[in-house]
């Protein structure tokens, strides 16, 4: 029986609200989210932090790569990406009220992560989930390589950051290397920053 490699296509706007639901599916009970979003009403809480990130960073100012039903997503900023303060400027209030009693607790984890975070122009993976029952079918890393290509084509680094340790291993098989280990404060997750260089171009 032959095995067909699942295949990523850039998001479109009308995949938001798939995304979305993936997303919170995945990120259910990921130790930073829950760290920094306050437990009342969770759900609807994440969801929108997960919106507002899809939409207004990923696609807006970035790059968002799905499956075709959407059972995997990744969002990334690039170099290019030259709006994304301004936008997160723009939603800072809305951050705080997503964040709720958890609002100090996210700058102080930011604050600790800020230290770790690249200088120089890098493909940053800021999220990624799949479908809890789709796991373990090559979903995620159909969404993961598709970024990866481009920061090959560009001669770019990629970044990012986890705070499950399972995921380190996952990571390093795309040729991630763990650079630093970040106890967050306030008796946050212990999170992971993670480097890799520009390899070879990658085929399809």
């Amino acid at each position: 029986m032959t095995t067909v490699s699942p295949q990523a296509r850039p998001a479109r706007s009308e995949d938001v609200e798939a995304a979305v639901r993936t997303l919170c599916r995945a990120f259910a009970e990921y130790p930073w989210t829950r760290h920094v979003i306050a437990a009342d009403e969770h759900e609807r809480r994440l969801a929108e932090f997960q919106r507002l990130f899809v939409s207004r960073i990923g696609l807006e100012h970035g790059r968002v790569w799905v499956t075709p039903g959407c059972e995997a997503v990744s969002v990334w900023t690039t170099p290019e990406s030259t709006g994304v303060e301004a936008v997160f400027t723009e939603l800072t209030d809305r951050f705080v009220e997503l964040a709720g009693d958890r609002w100090e607790h996210f700058e102080r984890a930011e604050t600790a992560l800020a230290p770790h975070r690249p200088r120089d122009p890098v493909w940053f993976l800021g999220t990624v989930g799949v479908q809890p029952g789709r796991q373990g079918q090559g979903l995620a890393g159909a969404v993961i390589r598709a970024g990866l290509r481009e920061a090959d084509r560009a001669g770019v680094p990629a970044f990012l950051e986890t705070s499950d340790e399972r995921n380190v291993e996952i990571y390093r098989r795309f040729g991630f290397e763990v650079q630093a280990e970040v106890p967050v404060p306030d008796g946050g997750p212990l999170t992971w920053t993670m480097w890799r260089a520009p390899q070879g171009a990658h085929t399809t």
